[in-house]
């Protein structure tokens, strides 16, 4: 694979969604070949699935964890295959709000699924792939909650869960972050979105220069 593929990760409210949009627009600018995408999503299956586990009230607001962990591991194994490996081989570069960290935290550590289970599931759903880089874009659990009170569309976690549920999440990407410094980068998302984008660009900056 000849592109690099880069995840931008973070609890509820944090910001990673615009994160990443703004990314993906500043590296096409920059000449780059960019695909941009999220989870769950990128393709049909998945944003179905989407549709399923996050915004179908009847469905999404009583999955068991197993069953929710399964279909965001099928999600993810049809974006691999569909759309992400595709982009890279071409040489394109990947931009994804959310991948397999975010099973980790949130179907993980948040709802209790072993570790070395679900760290199975990702590794069987994505064939073994993981990104070049992840940002993590961090920010207190009442701000992004705060946040997430702005939106009018029904969300399973955000509409369901205590903010415990979030505190756990949170604890879970920087435990994930610590245990693997050489991809994760973590980024202050608690301030205004130019800092957060002049925090991922320099970042990312280097890795243009080193293509």
């Amino acid at each position: 694979m000849s592109g690099r593929f880069v995840t931008v990760e973070g609890p509820d409210g944090s910001g990673k969604t615009t994160a990443a949009r703004h990314l993906a627009g500043w590296l096409e600018a920059r000449g780059v070949a960019t695909v941009l995408t999220r989870e769950p999503g990128g393709t049909p299956l998945g944003d179905e699935i989407r549709r399923l586990v996050l915004h179908l009230r009847d469905v999404s607001d009583d999955l068991d964890p197993r069953a929710d962990a399964l279909l965001f591991a099928a999600g993810r194994a049809q974006h691999v295959a569909r759309l992400i490996r595709p982009a890279l081989e071409r040489g394109a570069w990947v931009v994804s709000a959310r991948f397999s960290d975010s099973s980790l935290a949130y179907q993980g550590a948040a709802y209790g699924i072993d570790a070395d289970e679900m760290r199975r599931l990702q590794a069987f759903a994505t064939g073994g792939l993981e990104p070049d880089l992840t940002l993590l874009v961090d920010v207190p659990v009442e701000i992004g909650l705060a946040r997430t009170r702005r939106r009018d569309e029904w969300n399973r976690f955000e509409d369901t869960e205590e903010a415990a549920f979030f505190e756990r999440v949170r604890a879970a990407y920087l435990e994930l972050a610590a245990a693997e410094p050489e991809r994760f980068r973590v980024i202050d998302g608690s301030g205004s979105v130019a800092a957060t984008d002049t925090a991922i660009r320099q970042v990312v900056e280097p890795l243009l220069t080193a293509r």
